[in-house]
Protein backbone atom coordinates (compact mmCIF):
# COMPACT_ATOMS: atom_id res chain seq x y z
CA UNK A 1 0.00 0.00 0.00
CA UNK A 2 1.35 3.43 -0.88
CA UNK A 3 1.60 6.47 1.36
CA UNK A 4 -1.03 9.21 1.23
CA UNK A 5 0.07 12.18 -0.88
CA UNK A 6 0.07 14.39 2.23
CA UNK A 7 2.77 12.17 3.78
CA UNK A 8 4.79 12.04 0.56
CA UNK A 9 4.78 15.84 0.27
CA UNK A 10 5.57 16.31 3.98
CA UNK A 11 8.58 14.01 3.66
CA UNK A 12 9.86 16.32 0.92
CA UNK A 13 9.19 19.45 2.97
CA UNK A 14 6.31 20.59 0.75
CA UNK A 15 3.24 22.17 2.32
CA UNK A 16 -0.08 22.79 0.57
CA UNK A 17 -3.30 24.61 1.31
CA UNK A 18 -6.49 22.69 2.05
CA UNK A 19 -7.96 23.27 -1.41
CA UNK A 20 -4.77 22.28 -3.21
CA UNK A 21 -4.36 19.24 -1.00
CA UNK A 22 -7.89 18.07 -1.84
CA UNK A 23 -7.13 18.35 -5.57
CA UNK A 24 -3.80 16.56 -5.15
CA UNK A 25 -5.42 13.76 -3.13
CA UNK A 26 -8.03 13.28 -5.86
CA UNK A 27 -5.37 13.02 -8.59
CA UNK A 28 -3.18 10.81 -6.39
CA UNK A 29 -6.08 8.38 -5.95
CA UNK A 30 -6.62 8.31 -9.74
CA UNK A 31 -2.93 7.46 -10.27
CA UNK A 32 -3.02 4.79 -7.57
CA UNK A 33 -6.12 3.25 -9.18
CA UNK A 34 -4.34 3.15 -12.54
CA UNK A 35 -1.26 1.58 -10.98
CA UNK A 36 -3.41 -0.99 -9.18
CA UNK A 37 -4.69 -2.39 -12.45
CA UNK A 38 -1.07 -3.01 -13.51
CA UNK A 39 -0.07 -5.16 -10.53
CA UNK A 40 1.47 -8.39 -11.76
CA UNK A 41 1.43 -7.31 -15.41
CA UNK A 42 4.60 -7.65 -17.47
CA UNK A 43 6.21 -4.21 -17.75
CA UNK A 44 6.59 -4.57 -21.51
CA UNK A 45 2.81 -4.69 -21.84
CA UNK A 46 1.96 -1.40 -20.10
CA UNK A 47 3.29 2.14 -20.24
CA UNK A 48 2.03 5.04 -18.14
CA UNK A 49 3.22 8.58 -18.80
CA UNK A 50 2.37 11.85 -17.13
CA UNK A 51 2.72 15.07 -19.05
CA UNK A 52 2.71 18.51 -17.52
CA UNK A 53 1.40 21.23 -19.81
CA UNK A 54 2.52 24.64 -18.55
CA UNK A 55 -0.31 27.10 -18.06
CA UNK A 56 -3.00 24.71 -16.90
CA UNK A 57 -5.10 21.86 -18.15
CA UNK A 58 -5.55 21.60 -21.90
CA UNK A 59 -8.10 19.26 -23.40
CA UNK A 60 -8.14 18.64 -27.05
Amino acid sequence: MSLPIKDVLAAKGITTSGDSLAKLESKWKEFEDLKGSLEGAPLDDFDLALKNTAGGDHHG
